[in-house]
């Protein structure tokens, strides 16, 4: 049967505290939403992803999912059920016979608790993962104990939830029809419309992330399994230098500095971006950037380094590599790097898949001395430390 998963990602995570909400934000060097696609699209029972976005969303949304084949993302709506019904519209067209429900902030879902749902399915048309209460449960409402709940009937819910196509997008529009807007899960809004609702094994792992303390450890529990899987450690250097011509502003790593000229050069002459490119290649022993992207292809001419960078980091994906550290120093006179350094990491980091703080970008002058002195140019050093496995 065919099988479809709306992932859901519509919240603000203002929770989570930090700049970006808690979906976008990195672990392991991807963010959290990356890793919960990913998931889906690798089950070999799940044949169409959809997401579903936070209005405003949809420069993170690209810049978390490049390269990954995902059709464009739905806008979700003012709340959770409603943004669930219309990520489960958006597969209107297709009408799958099964659609799975899961909420983007459950990065660490298994292929096991996705089969399980699925499988679940044969005997019905409503499934969510759960897991027993193993606590003894109170009833306290105001904070003053009325009575001990039953515990050996109540369950975690988590997600996927799966459900029959028809039937929950059905029991979406009776919903709204009949006015009821504030269902918390997809399974509340099956019972509503009288669906029987099973349980099966859900997965202490498959947690929610809620707050900035979940992002945080989330991101030390994820970055220590990546390192201990890639005990091979290497490292590159780049170096890359560029001479000014007549303009308005030079490009380093992604950002545009305004200046009286630019860097010369075939593509955006982006001096510290080659450089890194260069290092990321060689340390997996892959020839340099002009091998890879001639200066006599027009195609290159003008292009963002980013293009260039994000080869390289192909190139490592492939080999199933990440980044561990990224080092810059850029050598110029004018014009002034030190402001815009934030700004480049910012660029560098989600490329790079690595957090801000694997990123050193350091700006020093030549006192004076030979080209770089007499302003002809911008030279760039750069060495990367990946780690692979064996």
């Amino acid at each position: 049967m065919s099988v479809a998963a709306v992932i859901v990602a519509g919240g603000s995570g203002l929770r989570a505290g930090g700049e970006i909400p808690k979906q976008y934000q990195l672990i392991g060097g991807k963010p959290v939403i990356r890793w919960t696609l990913e998931a889906f699209l690798a089950h070999p029972l799940v044949s169409q992803v959809q997401a579903v976005i936070g209005e405003g969303h949809d420069a993170l949304f690209a810049d978390a999912t490049r390269g990954l084949a995902i059709p464009a993302p739905v806008t979700g709506g003012a709340n959770r059920q409603e943004s669930c019904r219309l990520g489960i519209e958006a597969l209107a067209g297709i009408k799958p016979e099964r659609v799975l429900i899961h909420d983007a902030a459950r990065p660490f879902i298994s292929a096991q608790v996705i089969s399980n749902v699925i499988a679940e399915l044969d005997r019905g048309d409503a499934v969510i993962p759960g897991l027993p209460v193993a606590d003894t449960m109170k009833f306290a409402p105001g904070g003053v104990i009325e009575r001990t709940v039953d515990r050996g009937s109540m369950w975690f819910v988590q997600t996927p939830q799966g459900f029959n196509f028809q039937k929950i997008i059905d029991a979406h529009r009776l919903a709204v029809r009949e006015g009821h807007t504030n269902f918390t899960d997809d399974a509340a809004v099956a019972e509503y419309a009288g669906m029987p609702v099973h349980i099966t094994a859900g997965d202490q792992a498959n947690k929610k992330l809620t707050t900035a303390h979940d992002v945080r450890v989330a991101d030390k529990d994820v970055s220590a399994r990546l390192f201990v899987e890639r005990p091979d450690v290497r490292m590159g250097q780049g170096i890359d230098f560029h001479v000014f011509e007549p303009g308005d502003g030079v490009t380093l790593c992604g950002v545009k500095i305004p200046y009286t000229e630019k860097l010369k050069g075939h593509s955006d002459a982006d001096a510290p971006m080659h450089a890194l490119t260069d290092a990321i290649l060689g340390s997996i022993g892959e020839a340099d950037i002009g091998k890879h992207f001639p200066p006599s292809d027009p195609q290159w001419k003008g292009a963002p380094s980013s293009i260039f960078l994000l080869k390289a980091m192909e190139l490592l994906v492939a080999r199933k590599g990440i980044v561990a550290n990224a080092d810059i120093t850029i050598l110029a006179e004018a014009p002034k790097v030190g402001p815009h350094i934030a700004a480049m990491k910012a660029v560098l980091a989600p490329l790079l898949q690595v957090a801000p703080d694997r990123i050193a970008i350091k700006a020093t002058t030549t006192e004076e001395m030979g080209a770089i002195g007499r302003k002809e140019g911008i030279a760039a050093f750069a060495t990367a430390t990946v780690r692979l496995p064996l």
